[in-house]
């Protein structure tokens, strides 16, 4: 299916283009469409990698790397419905992302770690976004990458265990001293702000 883009469309708005004018865009390699899809996704993007990797300057490295790879790979994307290019975008930057760990060799795991106790459920709901993404950064980079693949991606552990190259039981290992280590934290910072 083609689109029959018009330039004056894009001035208006980048965010009133759907997902499909985008992708004809990106595959055109239309430079004023382009700069919408980057416009539309970057903030997205830049959230994203910043749960794996909470080095700025690295994951601009990623996000740059990423967009390329977008351009080059848009004529193969097989456009699904609306949503779809977002979560192929998303993919490719998270796949990034777990290249830039695996090549600075900060993916580490501790395998046959012992049974943990289940952590009581704690009121996330009251910590502040930003304070919750902080110390979802502040996790070893093998908790942080366990946690975000299984928690954001919906990925298995079967699945984390392949693309991270462990067993499934250390993955599971891995998210639930996370989930423990961030329960710690939410409740430390609830009492620091008690009323």
């Amino acid at each position: 299916m083609t689109v029959n883009l018009q330039k004056a469309s894009y001035t208006k708005a980048g965010s009133e283009l759907t997902e499909l004018q985008l992708l004809e865009a990106l595959r055109r390699r239309d430079s004023t469409g382009i700069q919408a899809f980057y416009d539309r996704y970057v903030g997205y993007l830049t959230a994203v990698a910043l749960r794996y990797v909470p080095d700025r300057a690295a994951v601009k490295d990623i996000l740059q790397d990423a967009f390329l790879r977008m351009m080059d790979a848009a004529g193969r994307f097989e456009y699904r419905g609306e949503g779809c290019l977002k979560s192929w975008a998303c993919r490719i930057v998270v796949n990034g992302a777990l290249k830039s760990l695996r090549s600075q060799g900060k993916l580490q795991y501790v395998e046959d770690l012992p049974d943990m106790p289940e952590e009581e459920d704690v009121p996330v709901q009251e910590v502040p976004a930003a304070v919750l993404q902080r110390m979802i950064q502040e996790l070893p980079d093998g908790y942080r990458t366990v946690f975000n693949l299984f928690v954001f991606e919906k990925k298995s552990h079967r699945e984390i265990a392949g693309l991270l190259g462990i067993r499934e039981d250390s993955s599971a290992s891995q998210y639930f001293r996370a989930r423990a280590y961030l329960a710690r934290q939410v409740k430390a910072y609830l009492k620091e702000h008690e009323r």
